[in-house]
């Protein structure tokens, strides 16, 4: 059985400030993980030093290999990024950028094959972006935008997905249609995903496992009914919340004072 991602002693500093520390967590394949944490936990970095853009030391392993070491196209291949503030280029189509995840599986400065073009029509037509291929991706809505930076990723064809924020921006019908399309795809081909995520509830009832950063650090590892509780919220977040358990995994209710 494959071991899937494991993050061993994280830690990332930056400057002066220790961002992260001893940071570890582990996700089966086919699993979805969510990462949560106050504004300024560490969030964001960790996902950049899984994916190997932010120097860290610990150790990063996929299947019992060492991704730290490998050769950066190779852990392309495996690991596929959809940032929370993705730069979107002038002038470029939507059939264009998604094209731009295949870009570790063909020889440097080499064209697209047919076997990419292919793998991007597909990719495409799953995330329902047939219709915009030949539209200018700057003229998209929100929603779009954000189903082509996932069909970039995915046309990585990784092991790993990970997404910052996949949400940000977006209001809740179009929220609810980008996770249940990340949940969808992730059963179907058995993505691992990693993701952060800012709405408590929706990570709740989406993800698997819930790992809570507070001050760069693990205070919090386990299923959404086990980390999201009133004194986590409290201590981590100081917030004052009851938590609902639902069908779907547990939602955050806010209260008054």
């Amino acid at each position: 059985m494959s071991a899937g991602l494991e993050v061993t002693g994280l830690g990332v500093r930056l400057g002066r400030a220790q961002v992260l520390t001893n940071v570890g967590l582990a996700a089966a394949p086919g699993s979805w993980t969510a990462v949560i944490g106050p504004n300024g936990a560490g969030k964001s970095t960790l996902l950049r030093a899984v994916l190997g853009v932010v120097a860290h030391t610990g150790a990063v392993r996929w299947d019992d290999d060492a991704l730290d070491t490998a050769p950066r196209r190779e852990r392309a291949r495996r690991i596929a990024y959809a940032p929370q503030l993705p730069v979107l280029p002038e002038g470029v189509t939507t059939r264009d950028y998604v094209a731009l995840g295949r870009t570790p599986h063909r020889p440097l400065l080499a064209a697209p094959r047919a076997a990419d073009r292919a793998v991007v029509e597909e990719t495409m037509a799953r995330l329902e972006l047939g219709a915009l291929a030949d539209r200018v991706l700057t003229t998209l809505s929100g929603g779009e935008q954000q189903r082509a930076v996932l069909a970039r990723a995915l046309a990585q064809q990784p092991q790993v997905l990970l997404l910052d924020e996949p949400t940000a921006a977006l209001d809740l019908g179009h929220a609810q249609q980008v996770l249940d399309l990340v949940d969808r795809l992730r059963r179907t081909d058995g993505l691992t995903v990693l993701s952060t995520l800012h709405d408590l509830s929706l990570a709740g009832q989406y993800a698997d496992r819930l790992v809570l950063l507070a001050a760069g650090r693990v205070v919090a590892d386990g299923t959404p009914a086990q980390v999201l509780t009133p004194d986590a919220l409290r201590t981590h977040y100081g917030a004052r919340a009851t938590v609902v358990p639902g069908p779907d995994g547990p939602a955050v209710l806010p209260v008054r004072d």
